[in-house]
This record gives C-alpha cells, structure tokens and sequence, in this order.
C-alpha cells in the first residue's frame, strides 16, 4: 500500500515527459494532483489515463501556481493526505527513492516536518554532478507544515518549524526537449528573474522572500550568497563570476561536454540575459520617465496586478 502522500504535479505540454513522471510515483504515492496551464498537446490524456487527478488554472509563476494547488489538493482530490510532495513534470522518482520514502514516512517522529532530497541533474543525456548544481531541496513534508516562497523565480519550499531530515537517494531531472525548447524556456525564466532582482532595487511588490532562517541547508547558502553577495556585484560581471565560479572552483569542468555546455548556458548566458534585460528596463524607466512596474510591463510583458 502507498503511503498517505499526495504529489503536486505542474504541467505545461508536458506529453514528452508525464508518463514517466507519473509511473515513478506508483507504490509511493496515494494520489497524484496535476494542475495544467491548458496544454495544447497530449498531456491532460495521459495525465488522466494515468489515474492523476486534474485541475487548469491560467500560469502566472511557478509559486502562485504551487500555492494554489497547495490550497486547493483537497477539494479536487477529496481527501487530504498526511504528507505533500513535490515533483516537476520532467523529473522522476528513482526506484531506491521509492523504497526509502516507503520506509522512511511510516518511521517519522512527530516533530519532522519534512525531507531533503537530492536533486540530480541531467543535460543532454549526461547527470551533471558538478559546479555547484547538485541539490538538495525540501521536496516532502507534512501537510501544512511547509510553504513555498512567493517569488517570480527561484522560489523554495520552507518548513519554519519542525525538524527536517535528509533522504539519501534521488530525484532526476531529464528533459528531453531540444536546445531551443531549453532556451526558450530560461528565456521565460530570465524575465521573471530580472522581476525579482528589480524588486529589490524598487520594493514595488510585498515582501517576496522568505526569512532566510526558514530556509534549511544548501538552498540556506544559496539564497545568503544570492541576496547579499550577488545582487550587489555589477550587472553582466556578475555573470562572469558565477561563471567561473562553476566551471573552476566547484570543478564543473569534470562535467565533460555535456556539462560545460549546461555550466555556460545556465551558468553564463542565462545569468547574463537576466542582468540585460534588468539594464534593459532600468533605462526604459529613465528614458521614459516611468515606475517599474510600467516598465516591467512594456518591455517584458510581465503583468504584476495582484490575482483575486
């Protein structure tokens, strides 16, 4: 019998990915909630062929989108579980996840919260185990005893009370779209990056980070060296750093290939579209003489009205 575990699933034409997705969480989970921003293609068939409970919902960014189906797994799955996982639609649980998850639920004392669990990478068919990118992240916890951060990107789960514990196997991450899929899609990303970085510049948005203490263990780090370190270096340098960074001091050259293509296109271009498109709306604000959210809105299509 699964344990009492419902998996958030958020998906976007996702047909290339979503059997395997959903076939790794048999055994583990006892319902599978997929919330869809209206795909075009297959995935809302498969999604409930496979026995996922479905709901749509227009996307604004990923941690609206979670937080929805947070607040809302209940009443479309008709029941509430004992614990929340989440799973990207182009990630899979490993069958030695499986079995530890199986084993580790039903052990847990009181006062965990949650789990740890390692995030392994895959580029091109290859895992990229260096530079920095091998994560660690709160995929599992009790319900309601973690929420996600409401930032435009590089949001977190954060437990602020109860212990968490760390499980030693994996999740992969493999998608298998093409290169301009890739880049296309952290073209998305960049601008909803370049909102947050803005953002703390001009504080046109609520408080969109959590405290860093709720944040546990390495997203911990990345988060302190993000907000106090990064920010604060100069646009497009900053880049170069983080650059370097990966590929040398946290050897992302032992990647091979693969993984120096992955390290600069993540690492360097993505890095550097984010900072120009910041410099990009800076100067329309100076230029135009307007606010940021204006700004925001002209020149990356980024709508940041508040939703009901």
């Amino acid at each position: 019998m699964a344990p009492d575990l419902t998996c958030i699933v958020l998906t976007y034409n996702e047909e290339i990915h979503i059997e395997r997705c959903l076939r790794s969480l048999e055994g583990v989970a006892h319902q599978v909630f997929v919330v869809d921003s209206f795909s075009t293609d297959k995935t809302v068939d498969l999604a409930k062929d496979l026995g996922a409970v479905l709901a749509q919902r227009p996307f604004i960014n990923q941690a609206d989108q979670f937080q929805w189906a947070l607040d809302h797994y209940v009443e479309y799955c008709g029941q509430a579980t004992e614990w929340i996982m989440r799973l990207d639609a182009d990630e899979h649980v490993t069958p030695a996840l499986r079995e530890e998850i199986r084993r580790a639920l039903p052990a847990a004392a009181s006062d965990v919260a949650g789990f740890i669990i390692n995030l392994c990478v895959h580029f091109k068919g290859h895992q990229i185990r260096h530079g920095g990118h091998y994560l660690r992240l709160l995929r599992l916890w009790r319900d309601g005893k973690a929420k996600i951060e409401a930032s435009w990107m590089d949001e977190h789960m954060v437990a602020p009370s109860g212990r968490v514990l760390a499980l030693k196997e994996e999740i992969h991450e493999n998608n298998l779209n093409h290169i301009t899929w890739w880049t296309d899609k952290h073209n998305r990303y960049a601008s909803r990056e370049a909102v947050d970085l803005l953002n703390k510049r001009y504080c046109f948005l609520p408080e969109s980070r959590e405290a860093l203490a709720q944040l546990r263990g390495q997203a911990k780090i990345r988060r302190w060296l993000k907000d106090r370190l990064y920010t604060y270096l100069p646009l497009g340098w900053r880049a170069f750093f983080f650059y370097l960074y990966r590929m040398v001091f946290r050897l992302g050259f032992l990647d091979g290939r693969a993984g120096m293509a992955f390290h600069f296109l993540q690492g360097f271009w993505y890095r550097f579209l984010v900072d120009m498109k910041v410099w990009e709306v800076e100067h329309y604000m100076r230029d135009r003489h307007v606010g940021c959210v204006q700004a925001i809105r002209d020149v990356l299509g980024i709508h940041l009205e508040k939703r009901a």
